[in-house]
């Protein structure tokens, strides 16, 4: 007996600020097409023309609605679109949003799989809840377990009930993210359940509950990798990473996009594609641990010398000739060296001392003395950038303005020893960039020693508004928030891929750009809004930034960050019983403190008491308490 094969319609809910439809979103529905009688794409908002014809390639009809009622009113829409009675001519029908990538199987290997599985509807994997509800909204006063709906099968016994039309024409609006969630999302499966509807789950992850209630966000390898979970979501790589950190050492995301890239033939330029036209980069940046810690001895396997590579120095300086002559000479041998600087004197002198440097070609040439290294870099290099592949940009740092000069030689010690410390150093950076070729800029990390210590948390300084100015100025259309770190290179050294610049150097510049000299140190100059915007100029260019630290300065790195803040917790701990990282930003934001959860101050108080009494004291203590 030949099977009857299933009926499928799709409908899939998109949603983008911009309209643009990217390759993922058709990949996905491409895949999904191939088991569909009918797929119907509803868009919530704008869609530009070329989306709305990438659409109609794979899609047999393209709904453009209101942004409004998120993805709950726009399955109402598509459902609407057809009407119950032509709805319940199909055996299933799948509903599901743009949140997910994928497939990394075909969605041909699941469909056949349930197709003998019992259930009135059906998802991939189980959303486990928790027994509150932080939305104030939910009418169970907790959020149940429940099927997401990202991505849910209803099939025909269901469509067809008068529970399932009741349920939809009766929907209230849906005016926020919360109200998604607890007036659909969170209620569907347990209230169908509850009238004897059956659902049904493509993969069993019971045994991930204890561990965390979201799988398919913080266990996306072992989901994918061992269990053959087609899809991913997108918030893996973008979402607040709170959300990570509260429960692991955000991990999760770093090594599955490594399993992606390496075992997988899912190409990842397309989640890179999406991410960095609508996420911020310093969000990229957190959830794909993006920090490039490289070997100063020993070169990393497969380095070549094949790159057009150079390196473009400022100097201004005299007594520092000698100091950026030692960091220039580790540049690989077949490097061109450009050095500029402010007049004939300094030329000729760094033109004898950097005679005895084993390079490509050495050019030494004179600038104007107006927009510092900034100027140096984007006038006085400008016709050679398209020369080379990767270039470091580099200048002296002598920061006199600080005293005691060790502020200021330590802020460029921490510069040059991540960005040139050794040859083979020099050698693994070009490498990192050949390996990884959406790789547009890597910066040291921002300086945090004594004067500096400020800079962390206070990155953009006086300095967002001009350079969302400048943003505008260059037509980079990227995730600006003064809220979140710029990946920027705040010591203004750092490596670049020539094609990540492009709108940087095209832009016309000249020296009545920049302040005329002297300028002071003033923070919110045209100079340190451009120090800021090399990030976002990259990411327009669909390049993304990431720290650079040799594996020796990382360790200096890990001491300093780790005593900073064992400082801050020592004082929170000893005067105020404060535990956990949530009570501690609520204490320092002027709130009360709630103890929710009392098990910090337990700790305190019994550290103390075992601290002040003798050991007999408290083992006798302890005995009382267990015998009890």
């Amino acid at each position: 007996m030949v099977e009857k094969p299933v009926r499928r319609l799709g409908i899939y809910f998109f949603y983008d600020r911009d309209g643009i439809v990217d390759d993922y979103n058709i990949y996905l529905l491409k895949d999904l097409r191939e088991n569909l009688d009918k797929l119907l794409v509803v868009c919530n908002g704008e869609l530009t023309p070329a989306g709305k014809v990438r659409f109609e390639s794979v899609a047999d009809e393209v709904l453009v609605r209101e942004n409004r009622g998120f993805d709950v009113w726009a399955y109402k829409a598509g459902m609407a679109h057809y009407g119950w009675e032509q709805l319940a001519q199909y055996d299933e029908v799948v509903l599901l949003n743009f949140t997910h990538y994928g497939p990394v199987y075909p969605f041909r290997e699941m469909f056949e799989k349930m197709n003998l599985r019992e259930a009135d509807f059906w998802g991939i994997v189980m959303r486990y809840g928790f027994p509150h509800d932080p939305y104030n909204k939910c009418k169970y006063g907790y959020i149940p377990d429940h099927v997401p709906s990202a991505f849910m099968v209803i099939r025909r016994n269901m469509i067809s009930s008068p529970a399932f039309r009741q349920y939809w024409d009766t929907m209230r609006e849906i005016n926020s993210y919360e109200d998604s969630i607890c007036y659909h999302e969170a209620i569907f499966t347990i209230d169908f359940a509850a009238q004897g509807f059956k659902y049904a789950l493509y993969i069993d992850a019971d045994d991930l509950k204890e561990y965390w209630d979201y799988p398919l966000m913080l266990y996306p390898l072992e989901l994918v990798k061992n269990r053959r979970c087609p899809l991913f979501k997108r918030r893996s790589f973008f979402n607040i990473y709170e959300e990570f950190f509260v429960g692991s050492c955000g991990e999760a995301t770093a090594e599955f996009y490594e399993y992606l890239r390496r075992e997988t033939s899912y190409d990842v330029n397309m989640i890179w594609d999406n991410l960095l036209r609508t996420s911020n980069m310093a969000d990229i940046k957190d959830r794909m641990q993006l920090n490039y810690i490289l070997p100063k001895t020993g070169l990393k396997s497969g380095a070549t010398g094949e790159s057009r590579v150079a390196l473009f120095m400022h100097i201004y300086f005299e007594d520092q000739i000698d100091w950026c002559l030692r960091y220039a000479g580790n540049m690989p041998q077949h490097a061109d060296v450009y050095v500029t600087t402010d007049s004939d004197k300094k030329r000729q002198l760094i033109l004898e001392r950097f005679q005895e440097l084993k390079c490509g070609k050495l050019r030494v040439r004179t600038v104007e003395n107006r927009g510092r290294d900034v100027s140096a870099l984007l006038i006085g290099c400008k016709d050679v950038v398209a020369d080379y592949d990767y270039i470091c940009f580099a200048h002296d740092k002598k920061a006199a303005h600080v005293p005691p000069l060790i502020y200021g030689q330590s802020f460029a010690y921490k510069c040059f020893e991540n960005i040139l410390a050794s040859p083979d150093y020099t050698r693994n950076v070009i490498r990192t960039f050949e390996e990884n070729p959406r790789l547009g800029l890597l910066v040291p990390p921002p300086p945090n020693h004594s004067v500096y210590y400020y800079t962390i948390g206070n990155e953009w300084g006086m300095n967002f508004a001009n350079a969302l100015e400048l943003s505008r100025r260059l037509n980079l259309h990227v995730d600006m928030d003064e809220g979140k770190v710029p990946v920027a290179p705040l010591g203004t050294m750092f490596w670049f891929r020539s094609r990540a610049f492009t709108k940087i150097f095209d832009y016309n510049w000249t020296y009545e750009d920049f302040p005329v000299e002297p300028t002071g140190e003033n923070d919110g100059n045209i100079l340190h809004a451009i120090e800021r915007i090399y990030p976002y100029v990259a990411q327009d260019a669909g390049y993304y930034s990431g720290w650079l630290l040799t594996d020796e300065f990382a360790r200096l790195e890990i001491t300093n960050l780790t005593y900073m803040l064992r400082d801050i917790h020592k004082e929170l701990f000893k005067r105020y019983s404060i535990h956990g990282r949530k009570q501690i930003l609520s204490f320092i934001g002027g709130n009360p403190v709630r103890s929710e959860n009392m098990q910090g101050a337990y700790f305190w108080v019994k550290e103390k008491i075992k601290r002040n009494v003798p050991p007999a004291v408290w083992n006798f203590i302890v005995r009382i308490i267990r015998d009890k």
